[in-house]
């Protein structure tokens, strides 16, 4: 992993407590609406990475006009996070990228590719969801690369380097609820479109659908990949949080899967809210100093939370007796 994709390089783990694979830091949540420089919604996910000696969050807010924008959180310890005081990116207001964001930028989901930081992120209009991508240096400025996909796709996520010579993406088209990876020699168009993983059905956790929630972060093993599962339910969808292993070389063949989810809506924070029984990541970053994940991810809606695991608990939740479907 590249020095940028380090967090808490001194070693420090924030207090954790938890009855999953994923344990919640004590001080939940780490972004409110309380911490905003603004009045807004609410406060989707966050994308997540390291750039140089900061610890960036870019923020999903809905805005009071009901549409999403991109907000900059920085701390240096990885735990305490202040907002900037003006919005990073906002729905573009002319040109092809306005027609496809008229409702919003969602998910953003932050790669360190070729010494630049890029953004797969979901462009929301009246004529559906597509993918699009952006990049940026320093998250104090970021310029619009594409639109990157077809209609109704969305979750999209960028490995962090070059797989057989091409750039490499995963992402979730709206019909089947299924994960998908295509390839790209441009980062601009894209294909040689092939099924990584689809929902298991009824009975399981991920029974409806599932999506990638974390961009792939390279291990031993294969590239790890944290995504999220929902299941219908009498009360509404629940959403949770499950892991893979995929191919170093050959990333659509799923290697390992957790049978069990690694992170699920137990406390009220994730439970009530605007989208309740709902924990949603879009970013984490890998600690290599002590081997720990640091997940930074959606609660209800409402909050950005952090919650830390040990990446060898994390294999080990995939690779148990059973743990590949």
């Amino acid at each position: 992993m590249s020095a940028k994709n380090n967090a808490h390089s001194n070693g420090n783990v924030p207090p954790i407590r938890g009855r999953d694979v994923i344990h919640r830091w004590e001080g939940n949540p780490v972004i409110s609406l309380e911490k905003l420089p603004f009045t807004c919604l609410n406060i989707m996910n966050a994308g997540a990475v390291q750039c140089g000696d900061e610890y960036i969050l870019l923020v999903r807010v809905e805005t009071m006009r009901g549409h999403s924008v991109f907000l900059v959180a920085r701390s240096q310890d990885g735990i305490h996070f202040e907002c900037d005081d003006k919005v990073l990116m906002e729905p573009a207001k002319d040109g092809q990228f306005a027609i496809y964001e008229e409702r919003g930028v969602e998910d953003p989901r932050i790669t360190f590719l070729d010494g630049t930081y890029y953004i797969i992120y979901t462009a929301n209009s009246r004529h559906g969801t597509r993918l699009a991508l952006a990049k940026t240096d320093d998250f104090k400025s970021v310029t619009r690369i594409g639109l990157i996909s077809e209609p109704d796709n969305k979750n999209g996520a960028l490995f962090p380097k070059k797989i057989n010579g091409c750039y490499v993406r995963l992402e979730r088209p709206k019909d089947g609820g299924n994960i998908w990876l295509s390839y790209s020699d441009d980062l601009v168009y894209w294909g040689e479109n092939n099924v990584v993983m689809s929902p298991r059905g009824a009975g399981f956790w991920d029974a409806e659908r599932i999506g990638c929630a974390v961009p792939p972060i390279e291990v031993n093993e294969g590239w790890l990949l944290i995504f999220y599962g929902v299941k219908d339910t009498s009360g509404g969808p629940l959403f949770r949080l499950g892991a893979a292993v995929l191919d170093k070389y050959d990333p659509s063949k799923v290697i390992a899967r957790s049978q069990e989810p690694i992170l699920s809506p137990r406390e009220d924070y994730e439970r009530i809210g605007d989208v309740g029984n709902m924990v949603f990541s879009c970013g984490a970053i890998m600690n290599e100093t002590n081997k720990t994940l640091y997940l930074y991810y959606g609660a209800s809606g409402m909050v950005v939370c952090l919650g830390t695991a040990k990446i060898d608990d994390i294999l080990r939740c995939c690779f148990q007796k059973g743990g590949k479907s």
